[in-house]
C-alpha cells in the first residue's frame, strides 16, 4: 500500500490522504506538519518526485484510496491537484467510492506556455466536475498559477473557491508552520463531506504536537 504512517485500525473517521506535488513537501512544508500532528493522516508515495510520470502518480494514488480500510479525504498541493484530477477523469468513480472530498491547494496552471515540462506531462488538464465535494485554495501570487486560472478549475470542478490571499505557492517558502488557515478549511471540508467535523481543533504548530523535522527536499 503506497502510503506512510496510516492508522491501522479501520474507523468512522476519515484517513486524510495527503498528495505532495513535484519534489514532495519537505519538513517545513504544511502537509509535513500536518502528516506529522493530525491523526489518521497519511501521506501517498507517489515515487518518481523530481521526475514524474503522470499515469505512474495516478495509479499510485489509486493504490492508496483503494487500500484504505475507510473513507478518505484528499490533501493536494500543487502537482497533486492535478494528479487528483487525472485520478477522477480515468477511474470515473461512481456513487459508491471512497472518497468523500478533496482539498486542492495551490493547483499549477499545467497548459501554461513555458511551464516546467515536468508538470506539462500532466496537460490539458481534466476540466470534467469531480464526483465529491472539494475546495480549491489559491494564492492571489501564486507564481505557478494566476487567479483567473485558479477561479477557472475551480468553477470547471464543482469545487468551492478559497482566496487564501499572498502566499505565494502555498509552500514551504510561504513559512505557513502548520498552516492553521488550511486546517480550518480541511474542517470545513470534513464537515460538509461527512456530516460532522471529527478532527476537533487545529493543531498547533509548536507544543506538544509540534512536528519532528524530516530530511526531505522541498516541494514546488
Amino acid at each position: 500500500m503506497p502510503v506512510n504512517n496510516a492508522s491501522s485500525a479501520a474507523g468512522t473517521e476519515p484517513l486524510i490522504l495527503l498528495i505532495p506535488g513535484l519534489n514532495n513537501s519537505g519538513p517545513d512544508h504544511w502537509q509535513t506538519r500536518w502528516q506529522e500532528a493530525l491523526p489518521n493522516t497519511a501521506r501517498v508515495e507517489l515515487g518518481m518526485w523530481d521526475n514524474p510520470h503522470r499515469n505512474t502518480w495516478v495509479n499510485q494514488l489509486n493504490l492508496a484510496i483503494q487500500g484504505a480500510l475507510q473513507p478518505v479525504v484528499l490533501v493536494a498541493h500543487s502537482l497533486g491537484c492535478a494528479t487528483v484530477a487525472w485520478w477522477a477523469e480515468y477511474e470515473r468513480p461512481g456513487a459508491d467510492h471512497r472518497v468523500l472530498g478533496a482539498m486542492l491547494v495551490a493547483p499549477p496552471d499545467v497548459d501554461r506556455p513555458g511551464l516546467d515540462p515536468r508538470l506539462a506531462r500532466f496537460g490539458a488538464c481534466p476540466r470534467r466536475e469531480l464526483p465529491f465535494p472539494s475546495i480549491v485554495a489559491a494564492s492571489r501570487n501564486d507564481p505557478y498559477c494566476s487567479s483567473r486560472t485558479a477561479i477557472s478549475l475551480a468553477r470547471d470542478w464543482g469545487s468551492r473557491f478559497i482566496d487564501v490571499g499572498e502566499l505565494g505557492h502555498v509552500n514551504a517558502r510561504s513559512h505557513l508552520g502548520a498552516w492553521l488557515q488550511g486546517q480550518r478549511l480541511l474542517n470545513q471540508l470534513i464537515g460538509d463531506s461527512y456530516g460532522v467535523s471529527p478532527r476537533g481543533k487545529a493543531a498547533s504548530p509548536g507544543g506538544a504536537s509540534a512536528v519532528a523535522q524530516s530530511r526531505q527536499p522541498a516541494s514546488r
